[in-house]
């Protein structure tokens, strides 16, 4: 079995993760140069290409190996996190290099994610959230690029294993003022098409599929605006843009409070969420898997 060099694989991931050779000369403090000589040289052990240039990617080669050097970054943090017990003082952060990343959809890391990771990163866990669509997210985990995802899926990917979380539960709101003149204060078969939906981006489809579902309509094109921000949706509606559907964790407080109004009253869309995350021993990783489906339950349905 080949023993790979682990600056080698770091620079390798480096790459990768900050797009380009000059950026992960910057972050691994070496020259452009150096970085190019332990590719080529991890290049020359692995027996074949692990990068293609244009567009930058790893290969299926570069893959095995960006996951297998992300599993040494966890086992360094679980070493990191024992050798505390001993010497408390001396034992350091880990290098900036080797965050130990997640991916999670930018919903949950707006509600109630961030809390949920408060004491790992207070522990001095070098963590990276990856925000994306809560349908594609268990790509990143499928490719090795991260060791955990908040996810849709509902079965557990090879290698890994699968938590539900919960529901999450979306509801379609407006401003009052904007409600009212455009929408005569609810949605109907007969004005949706009056007002744009302001969505997350081109991959969300939850404003189509909910209007879709509280009209009976299953085919519907609506009239979208993007703003890529959960609360950035929620500024958006709020300053008379345009309708939405969002989580009801996020809006609640301006529920309560007439900031806005739910333009589908009685009507709520349950997106279930499901934890999956590599199925190694690792002390890090079950703290990080404990601290999310803890707070998941407590705050989803």
């Amino acid at each position: 079995m080949h023993m790979f060099d682990p600056d080698a694989l770091e620079c390798l991931a480096a790459i990768v993760e900050e797009g380009g050779f000059e950026r992960a000369a910057q972050r691994l403090h070496i020259t452009q140069s150096a970085v190019s000589q332990r590719l080529q040289a991890l290049e020359a052990q692995a027996g074949t290409v692990l990068l293609v240039r244009r567009p930058l990617k790893a290969t299926p080669a570069g893959q095995l190996l960006l996951k297998h050097t992300r599993q040494l970054r966890l086992l360094r943090a679980d070493l990191d996190r024992d050798m505390r017990a001993f010497a408390p003082q001396a034992s350091g952060r880990l290098r900036e290099q080797e965050r130990v990343a997640v991916a999670v959809n930018a919903d949950s890391i707006a509600t109630w994610v961030l809390p949920a990771l408060r004491e790992p990163v207070a522990q001095g866990l070098p963590l990276e959230i990856i925000a994306d669509d809560q349908d594609f997210t268990q790509e990143w985990l499928r490719e090795g690029q991260v060791l955990g995802c908040v996810t849709t899926l509902d079965q557990a990917l090879r290698g890994c294993r699968m938590v539900p979380l919960g529901a999450m539960r979306y509801v379609a709101v407006a401003a009052p003022a904007f409600a009212q003149q455009r929408l005569g204060g609810a949605l109907t078969p007969h004005n949706f098409h009056q007002v744009p939906f302001v969505a997350f981006n081109r991959k969300d489809d939850m404003q189509r599929e909910f209007v879709s579902a509280r009209l009976g309509l299953p085919r519907l094109a609506l009239n979208q605006l993007f703003v890529p921000s959960s609360e950035g949706q929620v500024r958006a509606v709020l300053a008379g843009w345009g309708a939405s559907v969002v989580p009801e964790l996020l809006v609640r407080g301006q529920l309560a409070s007439g900031e806005l109004v739910d333009i589908a009253p009685g009507h709520a869309e349950r997106v279930a969420l499901y934890w999956h995350c590599w199925n190694l021993e690792s002390e890090v990783l079950d703290g990080l898997s404990q601290a999310l489906t803890q707070a998941a339950r407590a705050a989803l349905d």
